[in-house]
């Protein structure tokens, strides 16, 4: 696989009515994303950690290793989260690719996610290369629901309407998918959804 940086995402949302917000709304907000990360935490086992939280079933022999990749990050001194990983042979060259959900793992709000697509080392037991940027944190985006089905990549990404919205509640999502076509990535936009609310 060659190294690609992707195509651009296409917009990510429309403007929703309710963004413009007032505090009630934010109180509302704030105490149903509280009981949904309690309801989480609960029926977690006690030694589940992010980067275990997903499952993609069994492991692909030979997949490159997501926490053995070197992220173009910068977290501040914080340490990098691989929030989920998934693995299969994504452009069709025998060989089966990462894919993996990044962000730095910070104490307070919602960090942003980088998207990278994983290829193994040039040599044996070197570092994976990333051959391709899904998603760029700079886009500050969260993602979540990664997945690969027949060789497609999807994944659910979260924004903000504005930079009035609390960094700990995005409030815009939209599904996106990218399959390897042509020599690159190429990515579909799945419809336009609500907010966080309304999940």
């Amino acid at each position: 696989m060659q190294p690609s940086a992707g195509h651009e995402l296409p917009a990510f949302t429309h403007p929703l009515p309710h963004t413009r917000s007032r505090p009630v709304h934010w109180l509302a907000t704030g105490a149903a994303v509280a009981a949904a990360v309690a309801a989480a935490a609960l029926a977690q086992p006690p030694d589940a950690s992010a980067s275990s939280a997903y499952d993609p079933g069994a492991p692909v022999s030979g997949a490159p290793d997501p926490s053995a990749a070197h992220y173009p990050l910068d977290c501040a001194g914080y340490p990098v989260d691989i929030v989920a990983r998934a693995s299969a042979d994504l452009d069709g060259d025998g060989r089966p690719d990462t894919v993996a959900v990044v962000r730095c793992k910070t104490p307070m709000g919602t960090p942003p996610s980088g998207v990278y697509v994983l290829s193994p080392g040039a040599r044996p037991r070197s570092a994976p290369r990333i051959t391709a940027v899904l998603v760029d944190p700079d886009r500050k985006l969260s993602a979540t629901n990664l997945e690969i089905h027949d060789r497609r990549v999807s994944a659910t990404l979260w924004g903000y309407s504005s930079d009035d919205v609390p960094r700990c509640c995005p409030d815009l999502r939209r599904s996106f998918s990218w399959g390897w076509r042509d020599g690159s990535f190429q990515i579909t936009a799945g419809p336009h959804a609500g907010a966080v609310t309304s999940v």
